[in-house]
């Protein structure tokens, strides 16, 4: 076997009493998984995917300490006793496959509210969470009691459910812990208070009946900030003196590193284009302070980012969350020199927005993310009898059919009328911050020519032309259009009439047209969004970064409010404003009569006129491009198998096409 190109990525290291079998960690990220406050079958099988393929350790997610801090019903209880079983089921078949598994006890303190938990929030002094803002109820020193016991059961519960060793959270991202810790949060005047001593006094007696209940047989780790990234905040050199008094302690095996408060939250999980390792500076203070194995992560996507951190000494381990829910095969790939295939996280965080959504973890291309039973490796079979397909499109949703079904043994044409594949996601990555966006099309692409797929561009598919080519399955993967006809979902009863004056002149573009061409540097444009998510803010990045002077306009009360879900509203806004962007909100589009653009604000109804405008153009939604699909459809009479997916079946997101994808070339 031929030597691996990341050789301290797959050396062992001692773990406190046990030894990790490589460098590569998962970190603990929430999954919505859990059912009546408890892990389920649904765990069992996410964790086992990634120990299959080699993790070497899987902190599983952060679990609620206390009844206080429950932010939402699909948090787990690590107090109830009923966990226990259930650490049995996962440890069981994560064990099998070699991999150490861990508990991550937590509690939110001030950053959440009372809604879902019935109880008020607790922190250690009346400061409301910027995300939240609820008051807190200041914790009485029986609060506190409370809280150290919740942690002292959840390590009873770890060992009793047989799992490798505890992680003790809060002291990272602003929780619980992290509020004792920082002077910007902690503002009493009594024993757990003041001095760097008092504010530490909670954290070193927890991180005690943790280790007092784990014993000396198991590991107990703790998550950290190096760097809290506001200010008032802790900074680098305060977290590597806290780390040095944690692990001088001997109670400590290790510490894991990480960014951010809810402050700053696009410090804890960035979109893209963050910088890949951005947080290896602060960790490597943290890590030139202590005598144990460092954790580090912050946006390390790749083996060889990895290995360099590792190699550099930076970090000890490398801990991953997002680029193993796009790839649970990372470290079987890494090591078999297989980087290449490994289906990239292009910090996309639609991780993120599942969860807001209250729906389990997703991936934007990953299918199988949260569906490892039904959907994950070696779930695909080979098609009992091959058959001719045909996919017609070739975005993602097109090119993961097409990729399927090939694997499953059948033969397989792709058809796209561009010159290149990728469909929307080329086009959204033509905007600076979006360029990873990319890596959606490219790893489909390269996995389809690999595979075997044939590959037709710039080749328009006809009725004609299939049904001559006797093409057993048809999968109708066409995509959409983008809409021009100028109204919102204000006027519904509008939205299939005459379209709002002017929009039908030649500089007045959809945001796909937008998107595919180039402007002249100093126009001035005005982007009209009617959606509210991504498309106009894209857009609009776009054509600043082609020069132009872009006003953002829409009828809603703040630009692309979506952008909530994947928690990067802020940056995205921050971004655009200091590219020059205006932005205009309440205001509806009335006409557009050349270079004059007519708004009218939708509450006081005043009409607003910008002048003086070069183009327009309009995110408003999309058309699905079905139309090859309605004629084919008789045929489905005379035994043609017909699908059809993504946006040509309702215009939506890229995961959308590609989990349609993958389940119409499962069903062939």
């Amino acid at each position: 076997m031929n030597a691996t190109p990341y050789p301290t990525l797959f050396s062992p290291m001692r773990l406190g009493p046990k030894v990790a079998r490589n460098r590569t960690w998962m970190s603990a990220h929430a999954t919505l998984l859990v059912k009546d406050h408890v892990f389920t079958d649904e765990h069992v099988a996410y964790y086992a995917e990634r120990a299959k393929h080699g993790v070497a350790v899987i902190t599983m997610e952060c679990m609620a300490v206390h009844e206080t801090s429950l932010p939402y019903r699909g948090k787990a209880l690590s107090y109830d006793p009923r966990m226990v079983p259930q650490y049995r089921k996962i440890a069981d078949a994560v064990h099998e496959h070699g991999a150490l598994l861990l508990a991550q006890p937590w509690h939110r303190g001030r950053e959440t509210n009372s809604v879902a938990s019935g109880h008020p929030v607790w922190a250690p002094s009346a400061v409301p969470c910027a995300v939240y803002r609820e008051m807190p109820h200041v914790m009485t020193v029986q609060d506190i009691d409370a809280i150290r016991e919740g942690y002292r059961l959840s390590a009873r519960h770890a060992r009793e459910g047989g799992l490798d060793g505890v992680e003790v959270h809060s002291m990272a991202h602003g929780y619980l812990l992290n509020q004792f810790l920082s002077p910007a949060t902690n503002h009493r005047d009594d024993a757990f208070g003041g001095s760097l001593e008092n504010r530490l006094r909670l954290v070193m007696e927890i991180i005690q009946a943790t280790r007092e209940e784990c014993g000396a047989d198991m590991i107990v780790g703790v998550r950290i900030n190096s760097d809290d990234g506001h200010e008032g905040g802790l900074r680098p050199d305060d977290w590597a003196e806290i780390a040095a008094r944690m692990t001088a302690s001997g109670l400590v095996d290790y510490v894991s590193c990480s960014h951010g408060t809810y402050l700053n939250r696009m410090l804890i999980y960035p979109t893209s284009p963050e910088s890949h390792g951005f947080q290896m500076a602060a960790t490597r203070k943290v890590k030139q302070a202590v005598d144990k194995p460092v954790v580090g992560v912050g946006r390390i996507v790749t083996p060889a980012e990895a290995e360099k951190h590792l190699a550099a000494g930076d970090c000890d381990f490398v801990a991953m969350a997002r680029a193993l829910i796009a790839d649970p095969e990372w470290v079987a790939k890494a090591q078999r020199a297989e980087a290449e295939d490994i289906r990239p996280c292009v910090g996309a965080n639609w991780c993120m927005s599942s969860i807001f959504a209250q729906a389990p973890i997703a991936c934007i291309h990953n299918p199988a993310a949260g569906q490892e039973r039904e959907l994950g490796a070696g779930t695909l079979k080979r098609a009992e009898r091959p058959r001719k397909v045909a996919v017609v499109g070739g975005g993602p949703g097109g090119m993961r059919a097409a990729l399927t079904a090939r694997q499953r043994g059948h033969e397989v044409t792709l058809f796209e009328r561009g010159h290149e594949l990728g469909g929307q996601v080329r086009l959204w990555s033509r905007a600076p911050s979006r360029t990873e966006l990319a890596g959606v099309a490219d790893w489909l692409e390269g996995q389809i020519v690999k595979a075997g797929v044939q590959i037709r561009t710039q080749t328009i598919a006809t009725e004609d032309m299939l049904l001559a080519d006797g093409y057993d399955s048809i999968v109708i993967a066409t995509g959409s259009k983008g809409l021009r006809h100028g109204w919102t979902p204000l006027r519904p009863e509008k939205w299939n009439g005459a379209p709002v004056p002017g929009t039908d002149q030649p500089h007045v573009l959809s945001y796909m047209e937008a998107l595919r061409d180039r402007i002249a540097p100093g126009q001035r444009a005005l982007i009209y969004d009617g959606l509210g998510g991504r498309q106009a803010v894209v857009t609009a990045e776009y054509l600043a970064s082609q020069g132009a002077q872009v006003e953002f306009v829409t009828w809603l009360g703040q630009p692309a409010p979506d952008l909530a879900a994947s928690r990067d509203w802020g940056k995205t806004y921050g971004m655009l404003k200091r590219m020059g962007m205006r932005f205009a909100t309440d205001l509806e589009l009335v006409a557009i009569e050349g270079p004059t653009v007519r708004l009218r604000d939708v509450y006081t109804k005043e009409d607003v006129v910008r002048e003086g405008i070069d183009t327009v153009v309009l995110a408003l939604g999309a058309e699905a491009q079905d139309g090859l699909f309605h004629a084919l459809a008789p045929r489905r009479a005379q035994g043609l198998d017909l699908r059809l997916i993504g946006d040509a079946l309702a215009p939506r997101r890229a995961d959308s096409a590609i989990k349609e994808g993958e389940a119409a070339g499962r069903a062939i």
